[in-house]
């Protein structure tokens, strides 16, 4: 996925539950311990795998000295300026449902801009929401792309795509491709804050 080398470091307690629908609660000392041992390590900047961390950005990034990204939804207001405003810039989200103002505000971002999340009903929510350990990823693809033109034909201004998610990237170019809209995300985000072109 990345053009540089990359180092991992699992936050055990962590899971989607407790990201998405618990906020972190209780987790954000562990996000910051393994973001500071990452850094100890010699890594030149950190992404988490989460967009739901958006929440807790401005506490991770204050205890590190490296840069720190805890969601594609930084990108928002380099997007907004970009493209027209928030109401031109969709996001493609694991949960709509869960994804609000708070999150988007922690970043810079805007209710304006539309929402599209996947389907509670999805294999995508079965299998990425879910934690599961396989699925049928061809469907869990398929279901991405199909929110995404959902998103651009209800809301035919967007000009942009923003994946909050960070097991969408694998889709993007295809999702560019179907939509004829630029698609954002961690992975580029990534490549930015290590100096690199997206």
């Amino acid at each position: 996925t990345f053009p540089f080398p990359v180092r991992l470091r699992k936050v055990s307690r962590a899971s989607p539950q407790k990201v998405i629908f618990e906020r972190a609660s209780g987790m954000v000392d562990d996000f910051v311990s393994a973001a500071q041992a990452l850094q100890a390590d010699g890594c030149k900047a950190i992404v988490t795998s989460c967009g739901f961390l958006a929440l807790h950005q401005q506490t991770i990034a204050a205890a590190l000295e490296i840069p720190f990204a805890s969601s594609s939804l930084c990108w928002l207001p380099t997007l907004y300026h970009a493209f027209g405003g928030a109401r031109h810039v969709g996001i493609l989200t694991a949960s709509g449902a869960s994804l609000g103002a708070a999150h988007l505000a922690a970043l810079g971002g805007s209710m304006e801009s539309p929402i599209v999340g996947m389907p509670v009903a999805s294999e995508f929510a079965r299998v990425i929401v879910g934690n599961q350990p396989e699925g049928d990823m061809d469907r869990v693809h398929a279901e991405m792309v199909a929110a995404a033109d959902q998103l651009v034909a209800t809301q035919p201004q967007v000009r942009a795509i923003l994946l909050e998610c960070t097991n969408m990237p694998p889709v993007a170019g295809l999702i560019a491709q179907r939509t004829g809209r630029p698609v954002f995300d961690l992975v580029g985000l990534a490549r930015q804050m290590m100096g690199l072109a997206p």
